[in-house]
């Protein structure tokens, strides 16, 4: 009798085991957006990360732009020695900038245009200085077309030095 109530719960906890994970398989199995060529897709709990930088973009984009990062990033765009590690990850929040309704001389966040992520990675991503790129717009990667551009600009205007990044710490 012993021996069947133990099997009863072996196979009870067997169940609830397999179960759950199903539930982790299915939610983990639910496909996230990702960018063409480079597969790089919106890092979870970004929203929380701590802030790098704000910058505006002048016309014709006319927007107002915060750099977030993970805590790699953000260790070594501080120390400014040497590459970005494998993991890092940068993320741009760009918004068309308008008028405060409340306060006349001020410029508010208007309405979401993009957001941009840089993963840092040396080894997937040797052809583009270590980084893979992805541009969203509503949650939605844009065209390969696009994302070809990603490097190009960055190898043009960032200094190999600062690891092809544009962006400053902010202090």
């Amino acid at each position: 009798m012993q021996h069947v109530h133990r099997a009863r719960v072996f196979l009870s906890a067997a169940l609830m085991l397999c179960a759950a994970a199903g539930s982790a398989s299915a939610a983990e199995s639910t496909p996230r957006a990702v960018s063409p060529i480079f597969g790089v897709s919106i890092p979870e709990g970004y929203r929380s990360w701590q802030l790098i930088a704000p910058a505006e973009e002048a016309a014709p984009l006319d927007e107002l732009r915060v750099v977030l990062g993970n805590p790699a990033a953000v260790k070594a765009i501080q120390d400014l020695k040497g590459p970005f590690p494998d993991g890092a990850i940068l993320v741009k929040l760009a918004y068309k900038r308008k008028q405060s309704p409340e306060f006349s001389s001020a410029t508010v966040p208007g309405q979401a245009t993009t957001v941009q992520v840089m993963v840092k990675d040396s080894k997937r991503y040797a052809s583009t200085g270590g980084w893979g790129f992805g541009r969203f717009i509503g949650g939605v990667p844009t065209d390969a077309a696009q994302h070809q551009t990603c490097f190009a600009c960055h190898e043009a205007r960032a200094a190999k030095d600062r690891d092809y990044v544009f962006t400053r710490f902010a202090p």
